[in-house]
């Protein structure tokens, strides 16, 4: 995912911490193509939020809910 399309749904409010092992198409804004996680530059995340959406990708991961 491009960085121009990310800053673009930046606005949204969304609450990372709230969010489950099952919401992956969300999560799916947070990786690039190849799978790897993208960093907090990018992502526009707090720390906190950025540490709980890499856990639950992992997760998400783990359970085969995501490539």
């Amino acid at each position: 995912m491009s960085e121009e399309t990310l800053q673009q749904q930046k606005g949204r409010s969304l609450n990372p911490l709230e969010m489950g092992i099952n919401h992956t198409h969300i999560f799916q804004r947070f990786v690039t193509e190849t799978g790897k996680i993208l960093p907090r530059k990018v992502t526009g995340l707090t720390a906190k939020h950025q540490r709980h959406i890499a856990r639950e990708i992992k997760r998400a991961r783990n359970l085969l809910l995501m490539k």
